[in-house]
């Protein structure tokens, strides 16, 4: 579990629970998603998000899809190895303080590409990527390092990195600026960190949940 302080806002939880619905539909086939042009039009009025998601880019975790969420309900924030610079602390604070979003979620994957770069890196570095690719990769570095030495079969080693780099992403983001550690503590804001499972459809919360 990653620290989260301060206590946690209703309007977090209920936002939670709804991504879990929906998420538990997503599997199910059971898809309430239908976007009208009802939808479309209202959307023009303003936006009020449940939760901000940030996540990866790979295009098999298409990420309304996956929560089973419509036109103004998710605000997303994609980037290969869900990683965290300063646009998306900057994106954060901006959901968390115009729209009133009291969760977010570092969304990660399994079979994740950027992971898989980055181990390579480490492990036989080849020198020759560009330096935005690198830059990539070295935001990632820190959470897959010390678990190179630790597994031995590549599957296993994966898996674990996918996960430790959620955590560490996550983490970012809770004391990523003032105004974030703010929110979290005095306004109830969560900040979770999940896993999408492509080879199920299942979202696995794992990190910074808070206690039952």
């Amino acid at each position: 579990m990653g620290d989260a302080t301060g206590t946690v806002s209703p309007e977090a939880l209920d936002a939670l629970a709804q991504l879990q619905e929906g998420n538990a539909r997503y599997v199910a086939s059971a898809s309430t998603l239908r976007i009208t042009d009802a939808d479309r039009r209202n959307a023009v009025e303003g936006q009020n998000p449940i939760a901000v998601i940030l996540g990866c880019s790979d295009s098999r975790v298409p990420t309304e899809v996956v929560f089973d969420q419509g036109v103004g309900e998710l605000f997303v924030i994609r980037v290969a190895g869900n990683i965290v610079q300063p646009s998306q602390i900057g994106s954060v604070e901006f959901a968390a303080q115009n729209f009133g979003t009291r969760l977010v979620v570092v969304l990660g994957h399994t079979l994740c590409g950027a992971i898989d770069a980055t181990i390579n890196e480490l492990t036989r570095p080849a020198g020759n990527a560009s330096r935005n690719l690198a830059s990539i990769v070295s935001r990632i570095a820190p959470s897959v390092q010390p678990l190179i030495r630790e597994y031995e079969d590549r599957d296993t080693l994966v898996h674990e990195a996918v996960r430790a780099n959620v955590r560490y992403s996550a983490d970012a983001l809770r004391h990523g600026s003032d105004i974030i550690e703010s929110l979290v503590q005095d306004h109830g804001l969560l900040i979770v960190g999940a896993e999408y499972s492509l080879e199920t459809g299942i979202v696995d919360f794992f990190d910074g949940l808070p206690e039952a």
